[in-house]
């Protein structure tokens, strides 16, 4: 298989794990790494059977099509192309439509990419309740004034970069800042389209946010998973998302098939027939039955941080990254397996297992030393990612940097006990101390 990489990053090695014990070969092509990390092709070379990097930070059509030409010209018989990093999807479109694999067209990639598009297509198919408006000067003053709640987000955005919430005190200049820092970032400026970061506005969506993990053969629409999202900070240039847990602890199996229901309809709709998903929602109970879920956006990828690690832990073995593998391999049975593996149509999960991850997040600084600290936990965890390291800087960007994340595996049956204490424990368990810029001492 073909892995697409941005700046030699992207899932590479959960991904060349999966296709090894698949027995398939791993070619990945890259784009050119950031200047900070030298060595990071050579990392890519000891995971993969072979590597191609790219003369520039973004990949391109081109080099894509110049790739699977090569290999062809090799003997190597490619059987179908992944990627997770969102601004490559339409890329992978694009190469497996010339593998002829069953996937997305790379229009439809592009219009789900487009999130002002999407969400007044959908107002207008009475999918979800708000519509949205490009983001001006006037329309800013003109939500300003009317009184209500509203949000700003990139029209196509990626890891809730520049998405906030409107204020009072929001000016055009911060917009115009944000918009600027993104074109100097190396690693997400590829993600905001070819004309750059444009942004919407929209009425801001009360209730619980959720995420939806669907897998979409040709014969059904799965949904593997279903994370809570039981801590969401929103500041003024980002939304973090802190923690979440699976399954669901605040809404019931009625509730779940609602929204199971309303998905597929969403897919319907689009006409969204092949692919892995990560489609964010809100649930507000004071909204009337029938009308509590709304749209946050559909990502036609994998979910980041620990969503698919999750999904291998809840399953009892398979990730959403091998899941998507598998549904562009198709081996036979697979609709059956992954119709064992998933929700049912009344809310109902088979999995016997729960999981609560906690993402930590980095603030402006150089970091003087960082260590888990699990003393105080309930559990250990089973998955540890630490992501930052003593020496290293961080920047004040309007997105997530990540520091570091842990994930905790337990008994369904335990989740009433088990969630809380580990909501409460695991907020410190990473610590961190920055230099202090005065004395260069930690702080």
């Amino acid at each position: 298989m073909l892995l697409l990489s941005h700046v030699g990053f992207s899932f590479v090695e959960d991904l060349a794990e999966a296709l090894g014990a698949r027995g398939l070969k791993t070619f990945v092509l890259s784009s050119r790494p950031e200047p900070a990390h030298p060595g990071r092709l050579d990392d890519l070379r000891r995971l993969a059977d072979r590597v191609t990097a790219a003369d520039e930070h973004v990949l391109t059509h081109q080099d894509v099509e110049t790739c699977l030409a090569d290999l062809r010209r090799q003997g190597e018989t490619v059987l179908a192309c992944v990627t997770v990093w969102e601004g490559y999807r339409h890329l992978m479109s694009l190469a497996n439509e010339t593998l002829g694999v069953g996937d997305l067209g790379e229009k439809q990639v592009l219009g789900l990419r487009d999130k002002l598009g999407l969400r007044n297509r959908l107002f207008d198919a009475g999918l979800t309740r708000v519509r949205a408006t490009e983001l001006t000067p006037a329309s800013l003053a003109d939500r300003q004034a009317d009184g209500g709640r509203h949000f700003v987000k990139p029209v196509s955005g990626i890891a809730s970069y520049g998405a906030f919430p409107l204020t009072a005190a929001t000016t055009w200049a911060d917009v115009e800042r944000i918009t600027a820092e993104s074109r100097d970032d190396t690693v997400y400026a590829s993600a905001f389209g070819d004309d750059g970061l444009t942004f919407l506005v929209e009425d801001y969506l009360p209730g619980r946010e959720f995420s939806f993990e669907v897998v979409v053969t040709e014969r059904s629409a799965h949904v593997v998973a279903l994370h809570e999202k039981c801590e969401v900070t929103e500041t003024a240039g980002t939304v973090l998302e802190n923690a979440c847990t699976s399954p669901p602890v605040s809404v019931t199996a009625a509730e779940r098939a609602a929204g199971i229901a309303w998905v597929r309809r969403l897919l319907d709709e689009l006409d969204l027939r092949r692919g892995c998903f990560h489609i964010e929602a809100r649930y507000d109970a004071d909204r009337p039955e029938g009308a509590r879920w709304d749209l946050i956006e559909i990502n036609p990828r994998v979910g980041g941080s620990l969503i698919s690690h999750s999904t291998r832990e809840l399953t009892g073995g398979a990730s959403l990254l091998d899941l998507w593998i598998d549904s562009l391999l198709a081996p036979e049975g697979f609709d059956e397996r992954i119709a064992s593996l998933s929700y049912t149509a009344d809310g109902e999960t088979p999995t016997e297992n729960a999981t609560f991850f906690r993402v930590f997040f980095a603030e402006k600084g150089r970091i003087a030393s960082v260590r888990v600290n699990s003393e105080e936990l309930p559990l250990e965890p089973v998955v540890t990612h630490l992501l930052l390291k003593a020496g290293d800087t961080v920047d004040a960007t309007a997105r997530e940097v990540f520091l570091g994340q842990l994930l905790w595996r337990y008994p369904r049956g335990e989740a009433g006990r088990l969630f809380p204490e580990l909501a409460r424990a695991s907020a410190h368990a990473i610590d961190i101390q920055y230099e202090s810029q005065e004395s260069g001492g930690p702080r």
